[in-house]
Order: C-alpha cells, then sequence, then structure tokens
C-alpha cells in the first residue's frame, strides 16, 4: 500500500515506515501530522481523489529538524574581476510515516 502526499508545494510517494525530507514545518520533534492524500493504492486497486481521497488520511510524526547538504554558489563577471561565493543549507523537517488508512 502507497499514497500521494502535497506537502511544501511537493509531492511525495509514502508508504508506512517511510522517512522522508519535507520543506520546513513549524512543529516539535514528537508532534502527530495528518495528510490527505492526493492518491492511494491498495491491493492493486487505486483511488484518485479529485483533488483528495475521500475518507483516506495519512498520519505522521516529526522525528526531527535539520538542514541540508551545503550548496556552493559562485557568481564570476567577465572583464572586470568580480568573484563572490556563498554557500546554502536549506531547512528540513524529517517525518515518519506511520499509518495510511484508506
Amino acid at each position: 500500500m502507497y499514497a500521494i502526499i502535497s506537502c511544501g508545494g511537493k509531492q511525495y510517494k509514502v508508504q508506512v515506515d517511510d522517512v522522508i525530507d519535507v520543506e520546513r514545518m513549524d512543529n516539535n520533534a514528537g508532534d502527530k501530522l495528518t495528510f490527505s492524500p492526493l492518491l492511494i493504492s491498495a491491493d492493486g486497486k487505486v483511488s484518485v481523489g479529485t483533488p483528495t481521497v475521500k475518507g483516506a488520511t495519512v498520519e505522521a510524526t516529526v522525528v526531527e529538524h535539520g538542514k541540508g547538504d551545503k550548496l556552493q554558489i559562485a557568481v564570476y563577471k567577465k572583464m572586470n574581476g568580480h568573484h563572490r561565493a556563498q554557500g546554502h543549507r536549506q531547512p528540513f523537517t524529517r517525518i515518519k510515516i506511520t499509518s495510511i488508512k484508506a
């Protein structure tokens, strides 16, 4: 059984006990979350929502917050010697899928 959920403007394919990183959320570690799935597949039967599947929920728990790997950003302008470098670490929230109810 799997489901497609939407979180932070992105869609994720999840199964029970999956741990995924989503865009940073304002929840504390250990908080329970509930998502309305866009699609659920169980026993070879697919239910597609318009926009969400009625009566279905995906429950998750916040595991931790963190920052992603550092991305190096370099700016260079030719003929005037302008160089600039900076880094960026995108914040994320790690969640664990605890149940999918169809």
